[in-house]
């Protein structure tokens, strides 16, 4: 090839190779590397034949191929890989040059890649990628973060190969400084999470109380999937509730044991350590691990007495709540998701456009839903929304469905059915909108034991100690907020 290359992918498991192929459908010239030369052969004489895709067999020969500012994608195992392979680059590469980050990283590590190599006069980029084999081939939601400087440069890249809302506009949009992009990408990691959970305990919902079949079921999430709960997730339970092979139903011979990545449990950890109410994901993470204890769980169902569920109840009778119910759950999924992107923007100064992230997973990715839509009117309407809840939109909807919410959880719970983040969620909503709760007591209780102190309602900001047990004492201890 006599002509420089624009950017170059190293890294040719599935993801890697869709991407390129991506770039290449949309102009781009790409330089192809894998550590193991063969795979680099092999896809170049395979899927990228016939295309100006070329392979490089050293990550000199990389940088050799590249016009300047090199732009380099890594699209390797998150952690250490990543950083071997940056040390590798850095003597190779000129101030200016450019490494983006695309595995599942997490934030902190990009926070982290982002400081050092702009000590070394290199820009990084710690972009989330989300979609999957087919989003990666056809149109990914992409989130970039990390020195600001380099999207002009990777800008033209990655918003052409972006997936694009009805609209046509990319859903792909630079997020912030340092490690914003990956923290973006593993808040909606853990919404798909609560997704995922919140559909499985409508799964369950209909199958033990209603006693639907799977094409019953199946047919249900498809009309869910006409309304206000269109949606990929939605769209893919209903082909796999009425998907079968020569032996049946394939969902039913799935063993319920789920696994994880960990992505949800960072989103977790992380809204711990900033205080915010993540309830509802929280449980989605907890659940998985419930199941994976299937061997205990058949153990106990022996030995175990719940309710005996012997339920009359028609299922046209309880569609329709259950869907607004599941709605209901759905809103307060994303506005804790936002909770958290909030706070983390005030505690890493981050500038984050909360109704372009929305844009971003309108397309693409796997929480991709007509409802993001409305994400993004509300923060176009009121930049400075504190809480989806206050939008009107969502508090009108919140409004609508929750007499159904609450009428399928008491339901739930008598048959001794676990929903456990449709709950959550309902809790949250109720300790959200309470304007006193029960944490006066435990204060009191925190206050006695350890004179941790409480501050009174009269409005004067101090700290203030009882003398519980009459010792005399008045020394206190400190005091922080949660």
């Amino acid at each position: 090839m006599s002509e420089t290359a624009d950017i170059a992918v190293i890294g040719l498991a599935v993801m890697g190779q869709n991407l390129i192929l991506n770039m290449s459908d949309h102009g781009f010239k790409v330089v192809a590397y894998n550590r193991t030369f063969t795979k680099t052969q092999t896809f170049i004489e395979g899927p990228a034949k016939g295309t100006s895709i070329v392979g490089a067999e050293s990550l000199q020969e990389v940088c050799n191929k590249l016009s300047s500012p090199r732009k380099i994608m890594l699209m390797v195992q998150a952690g250490q890989a990543v950083d071997d392979v940056i040390n590798q680059l850095v003597p190779l590469l000129d101030e200016g040059d450019i490494i983006i980050d695309g595995g599942n990283s997490k934030f902190d590590d990009s926070e982290r890649r982002a400081s050092e190599l702009g000590e070394k006069g290199m820009l990084f980029v710690g972009s989330g990628v989300s979609g999957g084999e087919e989003g990666a081939r056809h149109g990914p939601s992409l989130m970039p973060g990390g020195h600001r400087a380099a999207w002009p440069f990777i800008q033209p890249i990655f918003q052409a190969i972006a997936a694009k809302t009805d609209s046509g506009e990319p859903c792909c949009d630079w997020v912030g400084d340092g490690g914003a992009g990956h923290f973006v990408k593993m808040v909606h990691n853990g919404i798909e999470y609560g997704d995922m959970q919140l559909i499985c305990e409508a799964y369950h919902f209909m199958h033990s109380a209603l006693g639907m079949d799977n094409n019953a079921m199946a047919k249900t999430f498809t009309a869910w999937d006409k309304g206000d709960l269109d949606s990929y997730l939605i769209e893919i339970t209903a082909e796999i509730l009425s998907f079968k092979d020569k032996q049946g139903h394939v969902v039913d011979r799935i063993m319920d044991k789920a696994g994880q990545k960990g992505t949800g449990k960072w989103t977790g950890i992380n809204a711990l350590e900033l205080g915010i109410p993540l309830t509802l994901i929280g449980e989605a993470v907890f659940a998985r691990a419930l199941s994976a204890i299937k061997d205990e769980r058949v153990r106990a169902s022996g030995v175990l007495d719940g309710p005996v569920i012997n339920s009359d109840d028609k299922p046209e009778d309880w569609i329709e709540p259950l869907g607004q119910a599941l709605l209901a759950s759905k809103i307060i999924s994303y506005t804790q998701g936002y909770m958290l992107m909030q706070a983390a923007a005030k505690e890493y100064n981050w500038e984050l456009n909360y109704g372009g992230i929305a844009q971003m997973w309108r397309g693409g990715c796997i929480i991709r839903s007509a409802f993001l839509d409305d994400i993004k009117a509300a923060f176009d309407k009121d930049e400075s929304l504190t809480n989806l809840l206050l939008d009107d939109y969502f508090g009108k909807q919140i409004h609508k469905t929750q007499n159904s919410w609450r009428i399928v959880i008491s339901k739930a719970i008598s048959l001794g059915i676990p929903m456990p983040a449709m709950s959550s969620a309902l809790a949250f909503y109720d300790g959200y909108r309470n304007a006193r709760l029960p944490a006066n007591l435990l204060q009191a209780q925190r206050d006695y034991f350890g004179a941790h102190t409480y501050q009174l309602l009269d409005g004067d900001q101090q700290w203030h100690h009882t003398d519980w047990i009459g010792s005399g004492s008045s020394v206190a201890s400190s005091s922080y907020d949660a």
